[in-house]
């Protein structure tokens, strides 16, 4: 610096010079072309301590958001809330309000809760309502089932849900046992399909002991179209205290098992028919 400034004697006489510029209103660029001055260092010296003219300063482009922000901060507003309202950064919201005192809580813990409730109320009433739309429009894809449909669906159906032979215990007897309505409406109506004849099949409940048996045998009488007195005596599951049962309530009708006698040759048929699916299914992935 020492060397910058011997080149310039007068060093005193140019700042003094430069000084009455620069409250003159000038810039640096201006000062650096009146006392042609081309040394940042020296020019920056020249004017040390004197600040910069009003016009010469940039305007902050984030002043504006930055008022808006305190005022709202003010009011009570979060920062969560003030950054989506500004549509600006957390940290940002952080350094222009920090000072200011925090708000007091807009709802007390009790109202809080009500609103989250209320808000999930409202997101799951949504989404049930999307699940429906979803679920008419692919209903609607399947039109009209036909028999070879029906067919293929009810030997799946059976082959996941209906009892099976064992290579050591070889029962060959087709029995259905399942707690969801429809699927045991689509099984009667397969086994319609295959002419079976509904005198061969007998019903049986399989339900906790400590349901409703009448209401639940009335039930699937209506789903079966059968009457009430051919049900069979229903097997009760026995309560183990270790468990929570979560299958209770009105809704709670438990299973409906359904035996079809003299049905060696049918199973047999069953089985035979699966394996041809099965055998189908593996040349496609070939």
């Amino acid at each position: 610096m020492a060397h910058a400034q011997g080149k310039y004697a007068d060093f005193e006489g140019l700042r003094e010079r430069a000084v009455r510029l620069r409250r003159g209103g000038y810039s640096l660029r201006q000062i650096r072309d009146e006392l042609k001055i081309y040394n940042n260092d020296i020019l920056n010296q020249l004017v040390k301590g004197e600040p910069p003219p009003e016009w010469t300063k940039r305007p902050r482009a984030k002043d504006d958001l930055r008022a808006r922000a305190r005022e709202l901060r003010l009011q009570g507003w979060t920062y969560d809330q003030i950054e989506a309202e500004l549509g600006c950064s957390r940290s940002s919201v952080s350094l222009w309000v920090r000072d200011l005192p925090r708000p007091e809580p807009r709802y007390t813990p009790e109202e809080q809760q009500a609103l989250m409730r209320e808000g999930l109320a409202k997101r799951r009433a949504a989404e049930n309502e999307e699940r429906k739309k979803t679920k008419l429009a692919v209903h609607r894809e399947i039109g009209e089932l036909a028999d070879r449909e029906l067919f293929m669906a009810g030997v799946a159906l059976y082959w996941a849900e209906g009892s099976k032979s064992k290579p050591y215990d070889r029962r060959e007897r087709v029995v259905f046992v399942n707690s969801d309505p429809g699927v045991i409406e689509t099984y009667l109506a397969w086994l319609d399909l295959l002419d079976v004849d509904r005198e061969r099949l007998s019903f049986r409940v399989l339900i906790h002991e400590s349901a409703d048996v009448k209401a639940a045998h009335g039930y699937w009488a209506g789903i079966a179209d059968v009457d009430v007195s051919v049900f069979a005596k229903p097997t009760l599951k026995k309560h183990n205290p270790k468990t929570v049962r979560k299958n209770t309530g009105d809704d709670y009708h438990g299973c409906l098992v359904i035996c079809v006698a003299r049905s060696a040759d049918l199973y047999n048929r069953i089985e035979g028919w699966w394996k041809g699916i099965v055998t189908q299914a593996q040349a496609r992935l070939r």
